[in-house]
């Protein structure tokens, strides 16, 4: 509570207790009573009452989300040039009169919906794309009124300035920036080109009549009935294409992958005969080097090849012959010597007469 809202109510006092002094002298005279100092009562009531009243009507508060222009009847113009701020101030009681203005934030909303907009009812703005398409676009103009010029503002728009400033101004700018494109490009590509490009006029506008715009929002767009229809249609051919390029591209890659999977069995089997062949050359070229070797080793130790003719032998063989050529048979030198070897006398065969 400020103290001209206080103030106010002490007028209040002031004249309900003069009004009840008035009625008590009328009631108590009708009766024959005295009222010889009651009429004084009532005077000096009556000045405190005028007085207040007078205090009263020259004390102005401001919010601090407000600013008061005056209307004075003593000033050049009929108005002071200086808006009044925040705080407790004096105006020239019964001759001037103060007129607020709120600073703050407003909204004002243009919908389809009928409860949504500030007026009600159908408020969305219809426009035309250019190439004919009718649309409906929900809006809402975030604004606020500029405290440097309020006193402009008083004296161009009044209270007007919601209905007739922002309003047509936001109706008209959307129906000139939706004109320069096609309808599919207002509800793709090109929305928000569209919303900046009318956020930047509208801002232009109200700043030249003492409005600073906050934001621009395109809340909704919607289409007729007829070209509803056909955009659904159209999302509807749109999908069945989708879909069969999905199966083309599908087959396409159950191919692609069949391929990969027969070129990898091919590739493996060439690896696996490269593999085997580069083993047998391996193979050959070790046998190769190892006959060398062996035959290298017979030329200068021919006994060698004896020696591994023998070691070959069958483990159950028992006796050999030294020297190869020799008559006599020995047993070999682990196993023990069940006989002494007799020597053998070959007799001599019988001269041959001839007769």
């Amino acid at each position: 509570m400020n103290i001209t809202t206080l103030l106010g109510g002490v007028v209040t006092i002031f004249w309900l207790v003069v009004i009840g002094l008035i009625v008590l002298i009328v009631v108590r005279a009708s009766r024959g009573y005295t009222t010889r100092n009651m009429g004084t009562m009532v005077i000096v009531a009556a000045a405190l009452a005028i007085l207040f009243t007078a205090a009263s009507a020259g004390m102005v508060f401001i919010q601090p989300e407000e600013r008061g222009v005056v209307i004075s009847a003593i000033s050049p113009g009929g108005y002071r040039q200086e808006a009044l701020g925040p705080g407790l101030h004096w105006v020239i009681p019964f001759a001037e009169n103060v007129i607020r203005y709120p600073i703050s934030k407003q909204s004002y909303t243009m919908s389809i919906a009928a409860s949504e907009g500030a007026i009600q009812g159908d408020d969305s703005i219809a426009a035309r794309t250019s190439d004919g398409q009718e649309i409906f676009v929900d809006a809402s103009v975030i604004f606020q009124i500029n405290p440097e010029r309020v006193v402009d503002v008083h004296i161009a728009w009044q209270n007007r300035y919601n209905q007739e400033l922002v309003r047509a101004q936001a109706r008209g700018i959307v129906r000139d920036v939706v004109s320069q494109y096609q309808v599919e490009e207002v509800v793709s590509s090109k929305r928000f080109d569209m919303a900046r490009q009318v956020s930047e006029t509208m801002a232009t506008k109200l700043d030249e009549n003492g409005l600073t715009l906050v934001d621009f929002v395109l809340r909704n767009i919607t289409f007729s009935p007829e070209y509803a229809v056909s955009v659904e249609q159209k999302q509807i051919a749109e999908q069945q294409a989708q879909q069969a390029r999905f199966v083309v591209e599908s087959k396409k890659q159950e191919a692609e992958q069949a391929r990969q999977v027969a070129e990898g069995v091919a590739d493996a089997a060439v690896i696996r005969a490269r593999g085997a062949a580069q083993a047998r050359i391996v193979e050959a070229e070790a046998e190769a080097e190892a006959l060398n070797l062996i035959n290298e080793a017979i030329q200068d130790n021919p006994d060698l090849l004896t020696y591994q003719y023998i070691s070959k032998l069958a483990p159950n063989i028992q006796t050999m012959l030294l020297p190869s050529n020799s008559p006599f048979v020995f047993p070999l030198p682990t196993q023990p010597v069940q006989q002494a070897a007799q020597p053998t006398e070959v007799p001599t065969p019988a001269p041959t007469t001839t007769p």
